[in-house]
């Protein structure tokens, strides 16, 4: 976007010269000795804040016909065009206070806004008999439209369902006003001429607009705690059970001492010298029998997957 120019500045032709190492709009530039000359018959701007829609109209209707003149590039098509963008940015304010209900910040919205603007001038042509607002507004509602539709899904989803979700708002709050109640699937889509099963595809689409925190507080209404205290977890126990139900047929084949040895060790929780005490033999004995079973049910389980 081009620098903005100050709100208080006026035309150079009416107010005083800046010093001659500065351009009209206060830059360090070498500007041609003929732009003085090129500006000077351009008429007498006020503060922009103070400009009246009548007055920027027809200061506008001037402006763009010197814009057409100038060669884009020069010091005064820059300062032809930012004069443009200062005069016309309350349609950018006017438009973006559509969208005022939107989670965006305002600011941002007229950020884009503006870009739609000067797309907007680039692309006006006095010869075509439109008003610029006219010609200007629909440009600047739909780069703010895009912006939202582009950058403030949580969820990518595809363009067609992205313009559903707007159609099925629209028609939602018309059937309301309408019914004095929400609207069904069926009068949805009856009014968009649709599929009921396309209705629901939009409706679920609109779920992938906005996300909430995990750590969002619930409504004071709402009994249920944050939505993270209310999401499961991985129970890694379930892998356990699978590996018991596995083991019971290779344990149940097993040796009478090895059983108990095998229960002593991992539901007892006794050491391996307890064990020996408790079956009369010594601790290395358990710790070879220990040993071997549990090679041998580790390799069932090898077989068996």
């Amino acid at each position: 976007m081009s620098p903005r120019l100050d709100a208080s500045h006026t035309h150079p032709a009416t107010s005083t010269s800046p010093p001659e190492h500065l351009d009209p709009i206060g830059h360090d530039s070498d500007v041609r000795p003929d732009a003085d000359d090129v500006l000077a018959d351009l008429p007498e701007i006020p503060p922009y804040d103070e400009v009246g829609p009548v007055d920027a109209r027809a200061l506008s209707k001037t402006l763009f016909a010197r814009l057409e003149s100038l060669e884009e590039g020069t010091h005064e098509y820059s300062y032809v065009r930012n004069t443009l963008v200062e005069l016309n940015l309350a349609l950018v304010k006017f438009a973006a206070s559509r969208f005022r209900s939107r989670s965006e910040p305002m600011e941002d919205i007229i950020q884009v806004g503006t870009i739609g603007l000067i797309k907007a001038i680039d692309r006006f042509e006095l010869s075509r008999g439109v008003e610029f607002p006219t010609f200007a507004m629909p440009t600047i509602v739909g780069e703010i439209k895009r912006f939202f539709r582009d950058t403030s899904w949580s969820v990518r989803v595809p363009r067609r369902l992205q313009e559903l979700r707007l159609d099925l708002a629209k028609a939602g709050d018309e059937l309301a006003q309408k019914f004095d109640r929400a609207p069904t699937v069926g009068e949805l889509a009856e009014r968009l001429g649709l599929s009921k099963e396309e209705v629901v595809e939009g409706m679920a689409a609109s779920n992938a607009y906005t996300a909430s925190s995990l750590d969002a507080q619930p409504e004071e209404d709402d009994a249920e705690g944050a939505l993270a205290d209310r999401i499961g977890y991985e129970d890694h126990g379930i892998e356990g059970i699978e590996y018991v139900e596995s083991l019971k047929p290779l344990i149940a084949e097993l040796p009478s001492r090895d059983r108990t040895i095998l229960s002593l060790r991992f539901v007892a929780g006794m050491t391996q010298s307890e064990i020996g005490d408790e079956l009369g033999i010594s601790q290395m004995h358990v710790s070879r029998l220990l040993s071997r079973t549990l090679v041998k049910l580790r390799k069932g389980l090898t077989v068996e997957e």
